[in-house]
């Protein structure tokens, strides 16, 4: 008995020395912290609890029988966060270079069926040089297995990834297809084909940051919503965001402690400016409205003109989805639609009410938008915000033209209760340019045609620019005065706390994507 306790103590001491002690020290040297390390500083002291410690390879081609490293080249397993059930994996880039194999997969598989089981999020933090060769297409159905289950679990736990090495060919499918990736500054990347097929294929000269790093993903494509410095900021990252959200799609978010005051806050009284030509920082009324805790924003650096990210209303977690007026005056275009309509989808798998700031003069004009598929893609947004049951809340700040008004959750498409501030304009279009057409024939034959135009600018708005013919029609529910955004919304959240939505029966709906 005592022999067998000492070969079962060698070999958990052999799994947890991973691919060896010159290897681990590499690693350390690019900065970048061990798989077990990175499960230590994400999970509450002494929680974590790992299954498949003892997995190894079944491959013996290619003189792989003589290379037998307990794990395999995963840690998989679960434990807490702040007291919170969840499941996680971490590929260990020390064995074969975090390769996927057969067994690889089917650890990760059987702690994803886990968290679907049990009903916790699962966390994974990839670091991965992809799929083993030496097994071929064993390999290739390994990762189809994962897909399979990021699939199916979607809209059942939140599923997080973080990408903390390399990610690239199949394995990148995986993190795209759950609900929030995080990317490591200089020294994680994702890409299908890498710098040298791009070289062959096209000639085009382009390094592993530049075609698929951190930055480049989190200002361009939009693949990854948020980017750390480093392995632990990453982490850091990651905690705060769990705290956001609830274990599963049939909880809410725990709220946090909250006494009400007052709740009237004199600075948003002067964060509009008057002219409305002007831009400002939506971020500063964002900040007005909500608790004392920071605003935790989602997709930072992409599609700047609309913001979108999580944060606590009298201590109850909400997504807020808001114009940017400081970017493109807070136009909504492809890539802001696609943002938006995302953030949107996960917010009502997972019960989390969401507030509509509204300053949006439109959609962007142009063949670029129009080429690239405005039309869709704004209906992307469209279709999320109809689609959505949680309590949705709306407050116009200043602008909403077109149909941009009926796209940022207007009563039409089933708001629960909408607001707008004494300045808002309501309107098909703005003063300037509506007069230009309704009163076309006047202006041209009029003595002083800039005067007149400026006269029917003055006229149009007077009649139509405001909230208050919205709310004659009930399109507004109340004009309020911008200091009582705070406590109106408070009670409006409280009041729709319970809501229940009956939809048509359907197997799923045909979102335009």
């Amino acid at each position: 008995m005592k022999e067998n306790i000492r070969k079962l103590e060698d070999k958990i001491a052999q799994a947890k020395l991973g691919g060896g002690q010159k290897r681990i020290e590499t690693q350390h040297s690019k900065g970048k912290l061990t798989a077990r390390e990175r499960i230590h500083f994400l999970l509450d002291e002494g929680s974590f609890e790992e299954l498949g410690a003892l997995v190894t390879h079944r491959t013996k081609d290619f003189g792989m029988g003589k290379q037998i490293f307990y794990g395999d080249g995963v840690v998989t397993g679960y434990g807490t966060i702040a007291g919170r059930k969840v499941c996680v994996f971490a590929q260990d880039f020390t064995v074969f270079g975090g390769s996927l194999s057969e067994t690889h997969a089917e650890k990760i598989c059987k702690v994803m069926d886990m968290a679907m089981k049990i009903g916790v999020p699962i966390i994974g933090l990839n670091d991965s040089g992809g799929a083993r060769i030496q097994e071929g297409v064993r390999s290739l159905g390994g990762y189809a297995d994962i897909f399979h289950r990021n699939v199916m679990a979607s809209g059942v736990v939140p599923q997080i990834s973080a990408i903390m090495g390399p990610c690239a060919g199949g394995a990148v499918y995986s993190p795209a297809m759950t609900d929030f990736t995080l990317m490591v500054e200089n020294s994680s990347y994702m890409f299908v084909t890498g710098p040298n097929v791009v070289k062959t294929v096209t000639n085009e000269a382009v390094s592993s940051e530049e075609l698929g790093g951190a930055m480049t993903h989190a200002t361009k494509s939009g693949v990854t919503h948020f980017t750390a410095e480093n392995d632990l900021e990453c982490i850091a990252q990651i905690k705060e965001l769990i705290g956001f959200l609830p274990q599963n799609c049939e909880e809410v978010p725990k709220p946090l402690p909250y006494s009400l005051n007052t709740e009237i806050r004199e600075k948003l009284e002067t964060i509009v400016p008057d002219n409305s030509n002007q831009p400002y920082d939506m971020r500063h009324i964002i900040n007005e409205i909500i608790d004392d805790s920071p605003f935790f924003e989602v997709h930072k650096h992409y599609a700047e003109n609309i913001v979108v990210g999580f944060a606590r209303l009298a201590g109850k977690s909400i997504g807020i989805v808001a114009n940017q007026p400081m970017i493109l005056a807070g136009v909504l275009d492809v890539n802001s639609s696609k943002k938006a309509a995302r953030f949107t989808r996960f917010c009502d798998c997972f019960n989390i009410p969401l507030l509509v700031l509204v300053d949006v003069p439109g959609f962007l004009p142009g063949t670029d938008q129009e080429w690239n598929g405005i039309i869709t893609n704004g209906a992307k947004l469209l279709y999320a915000l109809s689609e959505a049951t949680v309590p949705k809340v709306t407050v116009i700040t200043r602008k909403a033209y077109g149909g941009a008004y009926d796209v940022m959750n207007s009563k039409h498409i089933g708001a629960d209760l909408n607001y707008a501030w004494p300045g808002a304009e309501i309107a098909v279009m703005g003063a300037k340019g509506a007069s230009e057409i309704i009163f076309r024939k006047e202006i041209i034959s009029a003595e002083d045609p800039e005067a007149k135009l400026k006269e029917k600018e003055e006229e149009y708005a007077h009649k139509f620019a405001n909230p208050y013919s919205a709310a004659e029609r009930g399109f507004i529910d109340e004009v309020i005065l911008p200091k009582d955004t705070r406590r109106k919304l408070i009670k409006a959240f409280a009041l729709l706390e319970n809501k229940v939505a009956h939809l048509p029966k359907k197997k799923h709906g045909n979102i335009p994507l």
